[in-house]
Order: C-alpha cells, then structure tokens, then sequence
C-alpha cells in the first residue's frame, strides 16, 4: 500500500487572495531610457527594483 504525500505548496488562488489583503499596486508609465537605466543599475548592484523603489517612497514621506 503505498501513502499519498500530502500537498504542502499554497495555492496561487491563496497567494493572491493575501497579496491583495496587503499589498497594493502603484503604476508609473515613465520613459524607456529611464527604466532600462534603472533595470541595468539594479541589477549591478544586485538589489530589487521594488526595494529601490520602497525605499524612494519611504524617503519621500519621512521629508
């Protein structure tokens, strides 16, 4: 008789049900070369563009 494993990986339905409780979205539609700069910058300092961009706004609101 041989067991079933039990299913230990979350739902991408539960995923973004809690995304949605917590996180919001911010939109910018800014120039190509900006973002390709950015992109390129982040990834050579091996830091995420959301930690950058967090980090901005937190700046922002504590000024």
């Amino acid at each position: 008789m041989s067991e079933e494993k039990r299913k230990t990986h979350t739902s991408t339905e539960v995923k973004r049900r809690y995304n949605s409780k917590v996180y919001k979205t911010v939109i910018a539609q800014l120039p190509n070369d900006l973002v390709d700069a950015f992109k390129a910058k982040c990834a050579a300092e091996g830091v995420s563009q959301a930690s950058v961009i967090k980090q901005a706004i937190e700046n922002y609101l504590n000024s």
